[in-house]
């Protein structure tokens, strides 16, 4: 249940190990955006498909063993998904710039710590020849390498066709009830009702519906409370293009806000924090000035399209909830502001439980 970018790259990955897959989201029933802009947008629809899995700051623990996972499976995805009709690519690098001499000290060290991971510190000097010129420019930076971005909207579509090709049935509409069903069988059956009538008898169910999953849960007697998280991007029209964009990586990140060019003379800018379902205007101003680091070029920029996506982040609970919570139930949900970067890691997950437990 769930066909943003983690439910339908889990069912892809369930149907090429020979499951016969079931896909169930009301998002079915339309194609997916040529632009952000052009719809209603879910969380993964809205995301900038920002990967930054190299240069997270801890090195251990659960989020960095999904970070490093999903970055070592990231280049098979695409290869296995790219196609003429629904390209795809990684786009890299990314550069996150140092805020202060305290950061640029913390970004350095980390850097020399992983050797080989792509990561390098870049000095003031690099960067104050960039052109454009950049925020926040004083302090250097680091560079990796091997995190930047993949294309949400492109993601989706190959991950569509993918579906495609793996005869994966889609039911184009909301599951409303999930039931308990008494079976002879070692593994427990359940039955799945939709908003339409519709009833289908199941052996497993994965539920990948961010904050429409605990409403399913708590029917069941499981809380897996979530909260909703808003996320509001900018696409700016550039009115005095500052130069040829040289140098210029897939994501700059500035003060945790992530520029990205996007066609000629546009930037996308994103994304904010903000608790709740309401997308607040003083919110999007803030980010747009960088924190009041923005450059001329920028600040002269022009609204040509704004948008916003809502979060599911897990409360008193790590992001993301992955757990089998009885025989045959999966919750694969809540990955906050990470759901493109984990989704071949919890996809992995999720064909691990089921593969080891029909083993057993």
């Amino acid at each position: 249940m769930g066909a943003g970018v983690t439910g339908t790259g889990t069912a892809w990955q369930l149907a090429k190990l020979g499951h016969s897959v079931l896909l169930a989201d009301p998002s079915l029933a339309t194609p997916i955006p040529d632009t952000p802009a052009d719809r209603h947008l879910n969380g993964s629809t809205a995301s900038l498909g920002v990967l930054m899995g190299h240069a997270f700051r801890r090195s251990s623990g659960r989020a960095w063993r999904l970070r490093q996972r999903s970055m070592a499976l990231w280049p098979a995805w695409v290869e296995q998904l790219n196609h003429p009709e629904s390209p795809l690519a990684l786009e890299t690098p990314l550069i996150q710039l140092a805020g202060s001499a305290e950061e640029a000290q913390r970004l350095n060290q980390l850097a020399s710590a992983r050797p080989g991971s792509g990561l390098q510190f870049i000095d003031n000097t690099r960067l104050q020849k960039a052109d454009p010129a950049w925020p926040q420019v004083g302090h250097g930076a680091m560079l990796s390498e091997r995190d930047g971005r993949i294309d949400p909207l492109r993601l989706l579509k190959a991950l569509r066709r993918g579906l495609t090709e793996q005869n994966i049935a889609c039911l184009a509409t909301a599951v409303v009830e999930l039931q308990r069903l008494n079976s002879g069988n070692r593994q427990r059956r359940w039955r799945i009702k939709t908003t339409d009538g519709t009833c289908e008898d199941v052996d497993r169910v994965v539920i990948c519906s961010a904050l429409g999953s605990n409403e399913l849960l708590q029917n069941l007697g499981h809380q897996r409370p979530m909260a909703p998280v808003l996320g509001q991007v900018l696409e700016l029209q550039l009115n005095n293009p500052p130069g040829q964009w040289t140098a210029w990586p897939a994501v700059l990140s500035c003060s945790g806000i992530n520029l990205i060019p996007h066609g000629p003379n546009r930037l996308w800018i994103g994304a904010t924090l903000e608790p709740g379902t309401t997308a607040d205007p003083a919110a999007a101003d803030t980010m747009k000035r960088l924190n009041d680091l923005a450059p001329t070029w920028l600040e002269e920029a022009t609204l040509a399209e704004q948008w916003s996506g809502l979060r599911a982040r897990p409360i008193e609970r790590p992001a993301p909830l992955l757990e089998e919570l009885e025989p045959g139930l999966l919750l694969a949900s809540g990955h906050y502001r990470n759901g493109v970067l984990l989704t071949p890691a919890t996809a992995e997950w999720v064909c691990e439980q089921i593969e080891n437990a029909q083993m057993s």
